[in-house]
């Protein structure tokens, strides 16, 4: 039970997050999975733990600069993706 009311909690954050900044707080809802498993493999697989929010910072930073729609975001989550994936430590 605790785990969902946590969940809750995450989404009701990060909706009001969305509306503070002026973000889609849809757009983050459907990707927030997304970008949870972009930052647990750059966390985990790639250079190191702080980069894993630094990451998902940049990844928005490119998606608003580019004006993505999800499936854009998408794509640049699954180009950080490879990056892990072809990381060496």
């Amino acid at each position: 039970m605790a785990e969902k009311e946590s969940l809750h909690t995450t989404h009701v954050w990060l909706h009001n997050v969305a509306e503070e900044l002026g973000a889609n707080p849809q757009l983050v809802q459907e990707l927030v999975g997304d970008i949870l498993d972009l930052t647990a493999a750059v966390a985990h697989n790639g250079p190191s733990r702080p980069a894993a929010p630094t990451t998902a910072f940049i990844v928005g930073l490119a998606a608003g600069a580019k004006g993505a729609d999800a499936q854009e975001i998408r794509s640049l989550i699954e180009r950080v993706e490879t990056m892990v994936d072809n990381y060496k430590k």
